[in-house]
């Protein structure tokens, strides 16, 4: 796995400008754009299926805050495992430490599977001006994160960082019966990707998901290491909310060595 230079934008990335060119299927979405992107108009670029999973930029940037204070300074490389057309990845890209001036992290990694979403991510990053402050890897971070874990040797430099200082943040896709009209939502049928899949994956390292707003909190609250807590915060748009943030402490050495 390695990291990728500029993809080119392909039939499949779009930056509609009228209604009549949009499916009907994301008219409502796209009638949106300026919350989800409030520079839309400047260029940005979307596939399809990145309407319906985006996260609006204002709370991108929210949580790239969050991210900021909650995890530890120690902290330094942050991974996007899914970063769909980018802007989650913008947001950690620009986020600053106290003084405002210096980069909050000091690697940005952003892993996307479907290469034309990529080459919108990194599209609207340039936009953003931030595209070069982002290693750029087409691929499954699943893979990535097992190979980092257990053969970081096979990974090129940039990608071989170290657990330690190391957090993710996933926003995964929200499949599944009932996650937007359930009252309670079982992460345990969230598809392709149940909390049990992503906390297996991210354990050994502070994590972040973003999750949808239903989501049930004992479920989450079973993850906390002993000893620790996790902090989920609700993020809204315009007064409603859109989704939650469960910030998740690393597993203790010896716990992951008892599941092991």
């Amino acid at each position: 796995m390695k990291r990728v230079k500029k993809l080119p934008l392909t039939s499949e990335c779009h930056h509609w400008t009228r209604l009549g060119e949009v499916p009907w299927d994301l008219q409502k979405y796209w009638q949106q754009r300026y919350t989800i992107f409030p520079y839309y108009n400047e260029g940005i670029y979307m596939t399809h299926d990145a309407w319906y999973g985006v996260t609006p930029e204002p709370v991108a940037n929210q949580i790239a805050r969050d991210l900021s204070s909650i995890i530890s300074p120690s902290k330094t490389t942050v991974i996007d495992a899914f970063a769909g057309v980018g802007a989650n990845a913008i947001s950690l890209a620009q986020a600053t430490a106290e003084d405002g001036t210096t980069p909050r992290w000091e690697k940005v990694i952003a892993i996307e599977l479907d290469a034309a979403t990529l080459a919108c991510a990194q599209h609207n990053a340039s936009l953003h001006g931030v595209a070069n402050d982002i290693i750029w890897v087409l691929g499954d971070s699943f893979k990535y994160l097992d190979t980092l874990l257990n053969s970081p040797d096979k990974l090129e430099n940039d990608l071989r960082v170290d657990i330690a200082s190391t957090a993710v943040f996933a926003s995964p896709p929200w499949g599944g019966p009932g996650y937007s009209t359930d009252e309670i939502f079982d992460l345990n049928t969230m598809e392709p990707y149940n909390l049990a899949t992503l906390h297996e994956a991210y354990k050994t390292m502070d994590h972040a998901l973003y999750l949808p707003r239903t989501s049930d909190l004992r479920q989450i609250a079973k993850l906390a290491p002993d000893g620790t807590k996790i902090e989920v915060v609700q993020y809204c748009v315009e007064g409603a909310s859109k989704a939650m943030v469960a910030y998740i402490p690393a597993a203790k050495h010896e716990d992951t060595q008892m599941e092991t």
